[in-house]
Parts: C-alpha cells; sequence; structure tokens
C-alpha cells in the first residue's frame, strides 16, 4: 500500500467518538457537564474529561454574558439536563469567573483504574470551588536525567569540602 496525503486527512472527524454514535456521544457530554455544574468535581476516563472541558468552559462563557441574554439561555438549557442548575450556573459560576478570561476549570490525571480495565482516569473541577484542594502529583523522580546530574554535583560537592576540610585540618595540627 502506497502512503499518501490523502490517508492522513481526518476529514472533519475532530472528536473522539466515546462508544456508540453522535447521539449518545452528546448525551454523555451533557451529562458530565451537568454532573460538573452540580457537584463542581468529578472524576472520569481521561477521554471524557479532555473532550468535555471545551464544553464545560463555553457553557461558563456563555454564562457571563448574564441570563438576560437569551443565546446563553438556550446554551444553559441544552447543556444542562437538570434545569435547577441553570440558577446555579449563572447566579454562582459566572460571577465567580467574571475577572478571569479563559480556563475556568483544573483538570488532574489520576491513577488508573485497576479492577477493571485499566483506564486513564482524571479529576476535572471548577476553579475556586468549596471542596478541599486536590494534591498535585510531583513527576520528580530520583531517575530522572536532571536528578542524576545534581546528585552527581551534590556529590562532588562534598567531596571537595571534605578534601578542603582534611587539609585545613592536617594544616593547623603541626
Amino acid at each position: 500500500m502506497r502512503l499518501s496525503a490523502a490517508s492522513w486527512i481526518s476529514h472533519g472527524k475532530v472528536q473522539r467518538r466515546m462508544g456508540c454514535g453522535p447521539r449518545f456521544r452528546l448525551d454523555l457530554l451533557r451529562n458530565l457537564v451537568t454532573a460538573l455544574v452540580r457537584h463542581e468535581r468529578i472524576e472520569t476516563t481521561y477521554a471524557r474529561v479532555d473532550e468535555m472541558r471545551f464544553y464545560a468552559e463555553r457553557l461558563i462563557d456563555y454564562a457571563k454574558c448574564g441570563d438576560t441574554n437569551p443565546k446563553a439561555m438556550r446554551m444553559a438549557d441544552f447543556w444542562l439536563t437538570e434545569k435547577d442548575l441553570i440558577h446555579k450556573l449563572f447566579k454562582v459560576l459566572a460571577p465567580r469567573f467574571q475577572s478571569h478570561s479563559r480556563n475556568y476549570t483544573r483538570m488532574l490525571q489520576i491513577p488508573n483504574r485497576d479492577h477493571i480495565d485499566r483506564a486513564k482516569m482524571a479529576v476535572i473541577e471548577y476553579k475556586g470551588n468549596h471542596l478541599p484542594p486536590l494534591p498535585i502529583p510531583h513527576r520528580d523522580s530520583e531517575k530522572t536525567l536532571v536528578n542524576q546530574l545534581l546528585k552527581g554535583y551534590r556529590d562532588d560537592v562534598l567531596r571537595t569540602k571534605g578534601a578542603a576540610a582534611v587539609e585545613r585540618h592536617e594544616g593547623t595540627a603541626v
């Protein structure tokens, strides 16, 4: 088979399939956005979080226009499956992010699911929520190249300081 440029073109498929079909995907994303607005922090697979993050942030952008804007109300009515959350969106979340221009959510990767399918998991939350903060994982390991170089440098410094201290000590013992 010959590789051509036509085989690399996506032909408009820019989003993940996430299951059965486009209606299922849309319903899943609407339910995830609704759960995020209700709880302000949810845990699901990384692919779902990554896909729904855009829609959750766009919903906040529309909510910042106010509840008198008909397009903002239409978007909120579409994306929130529980209609009692529309009030929370416009009266709680939109004023919280009024001073922010973008990045209303925080996404953190958590350990994979062990018992089912080893799926890559993630947590998404709105910034400034009332929940206790999540610990940010530090990726520093003693096995990384930078840490190995720093460890070697520290050892060299300690050896030279130790040698200099021995020379001073021997020089005063006369």
